[in-house]
């Protein structure tokens, strides 16, 4: 309970940054249609050609569709880590006390977009190793082949912030990144778990009050509300979504700027953040 009081305590520490900035909303919503329009772009020519029908009459991938697939995950990772390094920026200038803009954001993210790039086609090599793996594997091999990917995610977390802040190239921000956590935080990411966790009950709360309003409309046979009520829940739902990415960049960026200089950010608790993130013996 000590552990989730300080996660929560974290959360709600992040979305007073947010609070303050909520223009900090725009990078993720600037992301997630820019890889829809990306996933788009790379889909909807395979339909075209009928790539999906040979494929299901294929045992096998062609060469050429795993050179597609790579590309699909560079262009994808590096929209990405763009917008997330433009959110990252602008958070660090918050917590520095400045007033960040979009603009500003964006002008941080323009500035590393060649590492950015090299971080992406660093991701996307390791998606595309594990996906080639996880096909070839049984059961057992595919539950630790997800271990792994979830491994690399958490050792690559604090990636962007490196990048943002130094002038370093993608394979020595992922290893600091690897060595921050190492040192750091240890094992245990209670603090952007708990972030995932209070938008996770967020998310069911709307999606069990929406089911049962959309349930009790429908079944008086009000049609026209019912599904209104739908539209509203798939829209919070997205909003939450939103809400959930832009948090995690500013905790990354807090936790980042607290791993380096050894001071708590502006409405963060420095005792809070070292006891959240267990030490590794």
């Amino acid at each position: 309970m000590g552990k989730f009081a300080r996660s929560w305590a974290l959360a709600k520490a992040s979305y007073g940054v947010l609070r303050s900035d909520k223009e900090l909303l725009v990078f993720p919503l600037v992301s997630a249609i820019a890889v829809v329009i990306v996933a788009a772009s790379f889909v909807l020519p395979m339909f075209g050609l009928g790539t999906f029908e040979q494929l299901e009459r294929s045992d096998s991938l062609p060469p050429v569709m795993y050179l597609w697939l790579f590309a699909f995950y560079l262009v994808q990772y590096f929209v990405i880590f763009f917008f997330n390094a433009a959110l990252v920026g602008a958070a660090m200038i918050r917590l520095d006390g400045g007033d960040p803009t979009v603009a500003d954001g964006l002008r941080i993210a323009r500035r590393k977009w060649l590492p950015i790039l090299g971080y992406a086609a660093i991701a996307a090599t390791v998606g595309m190793l594990l996906r080639a793996l996880e096909q070839r594997a049984g059961f057992v091999g595919r539950i630790v082949i997800g271990l792994i990917g979830v491994a690399w995610t958490v050792a690559t977390y604090l990636t962007v912030p490196v990048l943002v802040v130094r002038d370093v190239g993608p394979v020595e921000a992922v290893k600091e990144s690897t060595a921050l956590l190492a040192r750091t935080w240890g094992e245990n990411l209670i603090g952007n778990g708990g972030i995932g966790l209070a938008m996770g009950l967020l998310n069911f709360a709307v999606i069990l009050v929406g089911l049962v309003l959309a349930g009790v409309l429908f079944a008086q046979g009000l049609m026209v509300p019912a599904l209104a009520v739908v539209v509203v829940a798939v829209l919070a739902i997205l909003a939450l979504a939103l809400v959930q990415a832009a948090l995690s960049g500013i905790y990354s960026a807090a936790l980042y700027r607290f791993a380096v200089q050894g001071d708590a950010p502006a409405g963060f608790d420095g005792v809070m953040l070292r006891e959240a993130f267990q030490r590794k013996v």
